[in-house]
């Protein structure tokens, strides 16, 4: 049996490793066969097929047959992707329970002392970091951001701003009744008035005159984004993480003489 492999990929989107699709394929296009006769056709080393099929048989694909010698069955493909629904929910729920109970757990403090300990010992010159690709830059805003104890200072593209708004609304309204001052200022209010209304709730939001995207936190740390959101692919973003308070403080102080001169969104917030 000769299968494209374009579709032999798709196949794998189930869950299924090259020769669990290439037998699940076979029989599919058989509806009854033999282990041996499974292997001739989709290509797999009769020394791997008995256990290719009884993992496809554990995963819900197949079912077997009753009698000698030994027949498989394919289940209907819609009911197999009833199956897979139903398997990678339980499995998500089961890692999200994982990583809830890690959260109480005493290793947690141990990690988290651990890191503490190994964060005194490092020269500040090393703590910096690169973030690639624009999702793992946005969970390390949202991480650091909640940290805030005194201050967040953003400057982001209208776009930006909305991306990361699904994070930024409730870290702002939690960091809001901490006292934490945040400011924000993009270069375009209207083509993000939306959120900034919204954001305008829990942050002081003005229109800027430059185009950039940092984060200060506290004045003790900044992360920047080497290019403009609309000429990188988001695979290929990248950020720079710097914990210096000497070179964040003079990277906020020069943001401040930016920030005087720029337009307020309204008039102070409730």
């Amino acid at each position: 049996m000769i299968v494209q492999e374009n579709f032999l990929s798709k196949l794998r989107e189930f869950g299924l490793n090259s020769y669990e699709s290439k037998l699940w394929a076979a029989l599919l296009s058989r509806g009854s066969s033999t282990a041996g006769e499974l292997s001739d056709m989709a290509n797999v080393p009769r020394s791997r097929a008995y256990d290719v099929l009884e993992s496809l048989e554990r995963k819900g694909f197949i079912l077997r047959k009753l009698g000698k010698p030994i027949k498989y069955i394919a289940v209907p493909p819609e009911e197999v992707l009833d199956r897979v629904k139903l398997r990678v929910k339980s499995d998500a729920e089961k890692h999200l329970m994982t990583i809830e109970n890690l959260k109480e757990s005493e290793l947690l403090e141990e990690l988290s002392l651990l890191h503490s300990k190994g964060t005194d010992l490092i020269e500040p010159d090393e703590l910096t970091g690169v973030i690639t690709g624009r999702g793992n830059i946005y969970n390390h805003l949202e991480s650091r951001v909640s940290k805030a104890s005194s201050s967040v200072v953003i400057l982001a593209t209208p776009s930006g701003l909305m991306k990361k708004a699904e994070f930024l609304l409730p870290l702002f309204k939690k960091l809001r009744k901490k006292g934490v001052s945040v400011r924000i200022a993009t270069h375009n209010l209207k083509e993000a008035r939306v959120i900034v209304d919204q954001l305008s709730q829990y942050s002081e939001i003005r229109q800027s005159n430059f185009e950039g995207r940092f984060c200060i936190i506290d004045n003790s740390e900044v992360t920047f984004m080497l290019q403009h959101d609309s000429v990188v692919h988001q695979n290929y973003d990248m950020g720079i993480w710097i914990n210096s308070p000497f070179f964040s403080k003079a990277f906020a102080e020069a943001f401040e003489t930016k920030w005087n001169s720029m337009q307020p969104l309204s008039g102070k917030l409730n």
